[in-house]
């Protein structure tokens, strides 16, 4: 007889079916699903007018014009205005500049060479008063403290390059610094500086043909012939009679119809490396407008267009050293810029100051992201 007298076979134990419930289903789930690079048809705009991308298509609002260059420029004279646009044209050579030590010698020699000019349109910029300031520059041109240099070719009106302004005295100095006159020679230069006024041309017979050739290859002076092309500037331009050291006046060669051979032997008053200085200026204004026309619109927030001008550089912020550190891309050198590898640092609220003045541009307040700039 079997000893098993269960009722049942053993058939060992069953695992009881789970009865947990289904997850709960997360609040996202009726969302659709969207790739990271893909932006959404509405963005939302944000606070900063330079970090959003709408600003550079949608026209900004207008709530009159900005005197914002006038009331931030630090000068009450022509004279003080005149050694302030000097010493802002250029910004100082970053730390991290990505130039080797030949490009950086070729920009500081670059600065150094260029005469101490400022445009009259640029001075006018900084004041909200052009009668006074007219005014107050007659009277230093009357008071043998400012000399008005006009290279013909180079426009007559505001947006014009050739309407330039330098101190007597920076003049001067440039003279007593030249490597390549004699002594003699700029003291007589000097000289006759002293008796010409407000004239700008002087008969070649005042100098010597050894004194004009070394005053001409020296950058002082122009013949008359390197403006051939733009004879109606040169006849523009007032003669001044034969001034001899002691400040007599010759009539000789004066009317009688011999006023046109004295025209030919005209020698005009000149800086040195005035050429460069005008083109570097032209590329600056050029340069801002370029920026300004990516806009749709041609207009744009100020910080905007100023972040545009100094470029995608790397900063010395704490985020953008930590990127360094990690070794990922915190922007380009500043080297590799438009600003600094043809500009040569140009400042960018010089070049607006000057682009302002020029009538090409103008200032406005938005009354939302601060002051706009429009093209004209």
């Amino acid at each position: 007889m079997p000893l098993r007298i269960t009722s049942a076979p053993i058939s060992g134990i069953k695992k009881r079916k789970s009865t947990a419930s289904r997850p709960r289903a997360s609040p996202f789930a009726r969302h659709p699903r969207q790739k990271p690079n893909v932006r959404p048809s509405n963005p939302v705009k944000s606070d900063s007018a330079c970090s959003s991308p709408c600003y550079s298509r949608e026209p900004l609002s207008d709530v009159g014009l900005s005197h914002y260059i006038s009331d931030t420029a630090p000068v009450e004279d022509v004279a003080q205005a005149i050694r302030y646009i000097g010493r802002s044209m250029f910004e100082d050579l970053p730390t991290r500049a990505g130039m080797n030590s030949t490009r950086v010698a070729q920009v500081l020699n670059l600065r150094r060479s260029l005469p101490p000019l400022a445009s009259v349109a640029h001075v006018h910029t900084l004041f909200n008063e052009p009668t006074r300031v007219e005014k107050e520059i007659v009277d230093l041109i009357n008071a043998g403290r400012l000399r008005r240099l006009i290279v013909p070719g180079r426009g007559n009106d505001a947006a014009g390059l050739g309407d330039c302004l330098v101190l007597t005295e920076d003049w001067e100095n440039l003279v007593r610094g030249s490597s390549g006159l004699e002594q003699s020679v700029k003291d007589r230069f000097l000289r006759v500086l002293d008796h010409m006024g407000n004239t700008l041309t002087i008969p070649a017979e005042v100098f010597s043909s050894q004194e004009s050739m070394a005053l001409i290859h020296a950058g002082f002076l122009v013949s008359s012939s390197s403006f051939a092309k733009d004879s109606s500037s040169i006849t523009s331009l007032p003669l001044v009679p034969f001034i001899s050291v002691t400040g007599s006046a010759s009539q000789e060669g004066i009317g009688d119809g011999s006023q046109s051979h004295l025209r030919k032997t005209s020698l005009f008053l000149s800086l040195p490396n005035t050429g460069p200085y005008l083109r570097l200026l032209g590329a600056g204004r050029a340069h801002l407008l370029s920026l300004l026309n990516k806009s749709g619109s041609g207009e744009a927030p100020l910080c905007l267009l100023r972040d545009r001008w100094d470029g995608a550089v790397g900063t010395d912020r704490s985020y953008d050293a930590a990127k360094r550190v990690r070794g990922e891309r915190a922007g380009i050198l500043p080297g590799r810029t438009k600003k600094w590898k043809e500009l040569y640092g140009m400042s960018f609220r010089w070049a607006l100051e000057e682009a302002v003045g020029a009538g090409l541009v103008e200032i406005f307040d938005t009354g939302s992201v601060g002051a706009g700039i429009r093209s004209l």
